[in-house]
């Protein structure tokens, strides 16, 4: 058994902010007492078929609620979704259709068990309780907090400020994430440090309904393979977690060595202490970054795939791109001009002006086809993710259409 403080030491390493701390510890403290587990909720509204690496930041905090014997909801918002997330967006997000939320909400399901605890583990949609609302208790819903509230909202204050239309449904947001903390009488609500506001006003709803304020933790945004912006499918910049182990290694071997110490601390179970003693190894040249970065490559592959594979992983990864065994007197060229975009190359034209296509569009049809690979690694997305700071590290990239070589020197 941990004790209080070692217990608030555990859940706050990688948290962006704790609010407050205070009642964290005195809620630990009056659960062990009544020997009630607490209710942790984090919200995942399904906008995508598969989660990132980005998302399982907040999964692994929800794991280490599960370790100290807490119930996590995983709480699909599927209700929410039809409304569309204003949160870090200056103009609306198109809501989404019944049939994408279903199709998307059953793949998350399928995935969350990689980390979370099934058995202390529930999984929850939020139309559950917001579709049987009436009219009624939407007004009275609405009633518990104040226009000028919520117009204190950054993107909501930019966007009044600028004359950019906002529309009442985005102003509803806020407001059914919050009531879902009253539906699931949360304790403490985990998210982004993007959703702080919708937390903030879940704590004021949930007095309104004569319920204990939940405390709110936020963690950092996990940035993507550029180092710059947030890991996102749509920038492609991300890491997906049902993707092969192979191109999960290469993956993380392509962010740059600074990103590697957040990508620790985010993503594994390594102590801050451990983290920065190998951060002092680096600096002082006892232990190379590659081999760090390694050990990172691996332990991420293992989480989602087995040890076996992240050996195996690692073993492509060195023979294809560390030790270069490919063709000896296969063509080196420069990697053309136009190709490289923020945060990643365009294959099918980068194919293209190598030789490695007769067009963009027959490149494209070969990349489709499954005809192409990248250091070992068979390519599907028409863009490469590649940070600035990896291709600094990296000289160049083997590419492979069928017989057919080519070396890009970057």
């Amino acid at each position: 058994m941990l004790s209080l403080d070692e217990q608030v030491t555990y859940l706050k390493k990688g948290l962006a902010e704790l609010i407050r701390e205070e009642e964290l510890r005195e809620r630990l403290a009056q659960a062990a007492q009544a020997g009630r587990p607490l209710r942790v909720k984090a919200g995942f509204d399904p906008t995508a078929p598969d989660l990132h690496l980005g998302h399982t930041v907040l999964l692994r905090k929800m794991k280490h609620f599960q370790d100290l014997g807490h119930t996590v909801i995983f709480l699909i918002g599927d209700m929410t979704a039809l409304i569309g997330d204003p949160s870090g967006r200056n103009i609306t997000r198109p809501p989404m259709t019944r049939e994408e939320i279903n199709a998307n909400a059953a793949t998350y399901k399928a995935q969350v068990f990689k980390i979370l605890d099934p058995e202390k583990t529930e999984v929850r949609f939020n139309s559950e309780w917001l579709q049987p609302l009436r009219y009624e208790d939407l007004v009275r819903l609405c009633s518990h907090y104040t226009v000028a509230r919520i117009l204190e909202r950054d993107e909501f204050a930019k966007r009044y400020k600028e004359g950019t239309p906002i529309s009442m449904h985005e102003l509803l947001y806020p407001l059914a994430q919050a009531y879902d903390s009253v539906a699931l009488r949360c304790d403490v609500e985990m998210g982004g440090t993007d959703q702080k506001f919708n937390l903030l006003v879940g704590r004021e709803i949930q007095k309104g309904f004569g319920q204990p304020p939940q405390i709110v933790a936020t963690m950092a945004l996990l940035e993507g393979l550029d180092g710059v912006n947030k890991m996102s499918k749509s920038l492609g910049n991300y890491i997906g977690i049902t993707e092969p182990p192979e191109i999960m290694y290469r993956k993380v071997m392509q962010i740059g060595d600074s990103l590697m110490f957040r990508y620790y601390e985010l993503l594994t179970d390594r102590s801050v202490e451990e983290i920065d003693r190998m951060r002092e190894r680096i600096a002082g040249g006892e232990l190379h970054p590659m081999l760090a970065k390694a050990e990172l490559a691996r332990l991420i592959v293992t989480d989602f795939h087995s040890a076996a594979d992240g050996a195996r992983a690692e073993e492509v990864f060195n023979r294809v791109v560390r030790r270069h065994e490919v063709p000896a007197d296969i063509q080196s060229v420069s990697l053309p001009d136009g190709v490289r975009l923020s945060g990643g190359i365009r294959v099918d034209k980068m194919l293209a002006r190598i030789g490695l296509a007769e067009s963009v569009s027959d490149a494209v049809r070969k990349i489709k086809a499954g005809a192409v690979e990248i250091d070992g690694l068979r390519i599907h997305d028409l863009n490469l993710p590649y940070g600035a700071d990896a291709a600094a590290g990296r000289a160049e990239l083997v590419v492979q259409v069928g017989k057919n070589w080519r070396r890009v020197v970057m």
